[in-house]
């Protein structure tokens, strides 16, 4: 068994490499832009995770792993043109260095290639390995329409359950399903892979509601992203959406004429009205139930206990970090 660090080393020495060719040099070095400036890269070691869950590490798991950070990645490209955002990872995101054009196909590039990395496990579970991935695919993109179509919508028409079904699309889904393909490539169960997919897709639910939080509250020197980003352009998140719900006649006004009006101290007069309607301490409890019913999946995974305590350890770090 590796720990969570030990399977990032292991990924991350294989994956960090130029994938595409030379030319046309704006394509390729914008595909690349996003991979040099890192990540955590958990998705892929989730993938490697959930295989070591049931059996010793195969390489089928790092094919796998590669494919879906290249998908995780091309997400990113397409979502940061498609929220006009600027800032990915503390650098200027794909299409701000390169344009809209070249950081559209350089997604495209990205999502062809996760197939080549598909095609090489073995023929023996390709098919529903295939068939997980695309699955977990459709519903990525499904989760972002919907998503788009909220901004759309006043925030009283956006329902919360809506909304945690959203992030569970647009968010969870892939984390819970990294999980499911390393535990078919590991051998695992129909059953124990109903359980890790569930696992993964609670935590991602869980994971959301601490990036939502990080975005708010954290420090945007460490989190790498702008402070408030999602406040300043009132994106409906699990902050914004229980604020309404919990805040008086008056404090909800007051964050109605801010979202319409966005003054230079916009972010500061909505964390303050946070604040005061607690949902700061309402979102680090609403985290702990998600996480708890994550943990009671895993717990459900027949398997025995030392086998899981890297992924114990992992959800940890995921729901405690500051970054």
């Amino acid at each position: 068994m590796h720990s969570f660090k030990e399977l990032i080393a292991q990924f991350s020495q294989q994956f960090d490499q130029w994938h595409f060719p030379g030319e046309p040099k704006n394509l390729y070095n914008a595909a690349s832009h996003i991979l040099g400036i890192g990540g955590k890269r958990i998705r892929p070691v989730l993938c490697l995770m959930g295989n070591e869950l049931f059996e010793d590490l195969h390489q089928d798991a790092f094919h796998v792993g590669n494919a879906v950070e290249l998908f995780h990645n091309f997400t990113l490209i397409h979502d940061d043109i498609m929220d006009k955002a600027p800032i990915r990872r503390g650098q200027p995101t794909v299409h701000m260095v390169y344009g809209d054009t070249a950081a559209i196909l350089a997604g495209d590039v990205m999502l062809i290639n996760v197939y080549e990395h598909l095609n090489k496990v073995q023929a023996r579970y390709k098919q529903k390995i295939i068939s997980v991935f695309n699955k977990a695919a459709i519903e990525v993109c499904e989760g972002q329409q919907i998503d788009m179509d909220f901004e759309k919508m006043e925030p009283e028409q956006v329902q919360y359950d809506d909304y945690v079904r959203m992030i569970g699309l647009k968010t969870s889904v892939l984390l819970a399903a990294s999980l499911q393909l390393g535990a078919i490539i590991g051998g695992g169960s129909e059953g124990n892979q109903d359980h890790i997919y569930s696992f993964g897709k609670n935590i991602g639910i869980a994971f959301q509601i601490q990036d939502d939080f990080l975005d708010a509250f954290g420090d945007p020197d460490k989190f790498g992203k702008q402070q408030g980003g999602d406040i300043l352009v009132n994106k409906k998140t699990f902050l914004l959406l229980k604020a309404l719900e919990l805040c008086n006649a008056a404090q909800r006004a007051e964050l109605k004429k801010l979202m319409e009006t966005s003054p230079d101290d916009k972010v500061n007069r909505v964390l303050d009205l946070f604040r005061t309607c607690k949902v700061d301490e309402w979102a680090e409890k609403e985290k702990e139930r998600f996480q708890q019913k994550a943990f009671a999946s895993l717990e459900d995974i027949a398997v025995l206990s030392a086998r899981k305590k890297p992924l114990m350890e992992l959800a940890d770090f995921l729901l405690n970090r500051q970054q």
